[in-house]
């Protein structure tokens, strides 16, 4: 086996490491459109969990729930969702128009931590892959917001931080803080302001892995995310906020990758 072939099976292993609570995502008070529907239905039928709809007249309307061994653990009004995913696709997120500080990801989301997902992007589907790119933004701001630690980010091509504007601004200010901050990628372009320390390599490692990895000072929540591309636009793909899985994952990156 291969170095790179090392690197991206201690990742994959990674990202099998952990069983989850039973989860399903439940609808209620539906009151919405049906295209509404249908986008909806494209975002959680990937998903490994089932989606129900359900009357409850002492609940707001168009809620959607996060329900883990019978219990509601997160809820986010559809207006959320709709503007963090169902009406909008992965431009918002690189022209970055609104800035991070607008940005809001919704709960429902967030808190299906620890859960291994098979995304696709484009062709294929056009939400599956924003989900990646939602949790993403929501690490990057986490960091911001904290502003302090260690945060490692892997591009596939570093040509992104320049290309995409958002992704740019966001990772300009990122080194205006006192973050380490470790982005990692295929050398087709010099990214970016300075204050990053920059990982280059053309290896299958860094041409497949998509990471977010934050870990904060103590006190502070860490928060990682984790894909491996097993075919064209295809991931494997996982996020954790457990601190000891943090770190594990931080030190795959820094043995793995130069």
């Amino acid at each position: 086996m291969t170095d790179t072939d090392s690197v991206l099976a201690s990742l994959h292993e990674f990202l099998s490491g952990e069983r989850v609570p039973e989860r399903s995502i439940l609808v209620v008070n539906w009151r919405g459109t049906e295209p509404v529907r249908q986008l909806l239905e494209e975002t959680f039928d990937p998903l490994p969990l089932e989606v129900e709809e359900r009357e409850e007249p002492e609940r707001e309307e168009n809620l959607v729930a996060l329900v883990e061994d019978g219990e509601v653990v997160a809820t986010s009004p559809l207006r959320s969702l709709r503007e963090a995913v169902l009406l909008v696709n992965t431009d918002l997120y690189r022209t970055g128009l609104s800035g991070i500080e607008e940005y809001e990801a919704p709960d429902v989301l967030t808190e299906l931590d620890e859960m291994s997902f098979d995304l696709r992007g484009l062709p294929a589907s056009t939400k599956e892959k924003l989900l990646l790119v939602v949790m993403s933004r929501f690490i990057e701001k986490r960091a911001l917001e904290v502003g302090e630690g260690r945060l490692d980010v892997a591009f596939q091509k570093l040509s992104r931080m320049e290309d995409e504007y958002g992704t740019k601004q966001v990772y300009e200010r990122l080194a205006d803080t006192n973050l380490d901050v470790h982005v990692y990628g295929v050398p087709d372009a010099t990214p970016g302001p300075d204050g990053l320390t920059v990982h280059a390599g053309e290896t299958e490692s860094y041409r497949r892995s998509w990471f977010v990895v934050f870990d904060p000072p103590a006190g502070n929540e860490p928060a990682a995310l984790l894909a491996v591309e097993t075919g064209p636009n295809r991931w494997d793909s996982m996020w954790t906020y457990d601190r000891d899985r943090v770190e594990r994952l931080q030190t795959l990156i820094t043995s793995g990758f130069s």
